[in-house]
């Protein structure tokens, strides 16, 4: 019996955006999909329903893939693809896979050569990217640094020499509620002459996306306080 197909769905960055920014490719494969592993199955079902594909989500099956599900249970939850059936890997926002738990079942994908079908769709770290410019051949995204502030402070100014000597830009993000508090710490730690990318709340209508000095910053007041952003640094 041949085996399903493992496909990775891309998810909205900002409400009301499904429209433009989901592309007709996710939507035939969300249309012909059934059976779905999801980190909260309420907004994985609210964004299906968004797109209006007629999709009775009655019919679907949701099976919940976080950071703290084991190896045994997604063995478990990717047994119909052997059986032939295909499965949707829906991430909370953005891509599946990109500091995303979605990795875990495309990890065990490749372990059983299951083929893995990636779909192209919205990145926060690659829109911010794109839009920074900064580096594209040298770059690392770093995740959420240390909420700690003198072990922040320590990831910070090491992000900041690495940027130097490596000429990388140095991608990294915040629980949306504590934005503004690490705005403050950047501004204060970073050099005056390293560039800061601020990119909030991307493909939404009010979205930015904007590279300053560090030394600029400090005169621009801006309000990140539960705004989705990411954060871009090099030092030049």
């Amino acid at each position: 019996m041949p085996k399903g197909k493992l496909f990775l769905i891309p998810n909205v960055l900002a409400e009301n955006t499904a429209l433009s920014v989901i592309s007709p490719q996710v939507k035939e494969v969300i249309s012909n999909t059934k059976v779905y592993l999801v980190e909260n199955a309420r907004t994985a079902r609210r964004y299906i329903s968004s797109l209006k594909l007629g999709v009775n989500l009655e019919e679907v099956q949701m099976d919940i893939l976080d950071k703290s599900t084991s190896s045994e249970a997604v063995a478990k939850m990717m047994q119909p693809l052997l059986n032939g059936t295909d499965v949707g890997v829906i991430s909370e926002a953005g891509c599946p896979g990109i500091a995303d738990p979605g990795a875990l079942a495309v990890a065990y994908a490749h372990q059983k050569g299951i083929q893995v079908v990636p779909l192209s769709g919205p990145s926060s770290m690659f829109l911010a990217l794109m839009g920074s410019g900064f580096s594209g051949q040298s770059f690392a995204f770093h995740g959420y640094l240390p909420i700690d502030k003198k072990e922040r402070a320590l990831a910070l100014r090491k992000l900041e020499s690495e940027s130097l000597k490596e000429k990388r830009a140095q991608m990294f993000m915040e629980t949306p509620f504590r934005n503004n508090r690490l705005l403050q710490d950047l501004l204060q730690i970073l050099s005056p002459q390293t560039k800061l990318c601020i990119a909030k709340n991307l493909t939404a209508a009010d979205e930015l996306i904007l590279t300053k000095p560090v030394s600029e910053w400090k005169k621009f007041p801006i309000d990140l306080h539960k705004i989705p952003t990411v954060f871009i640094l090099q030092s030049f």
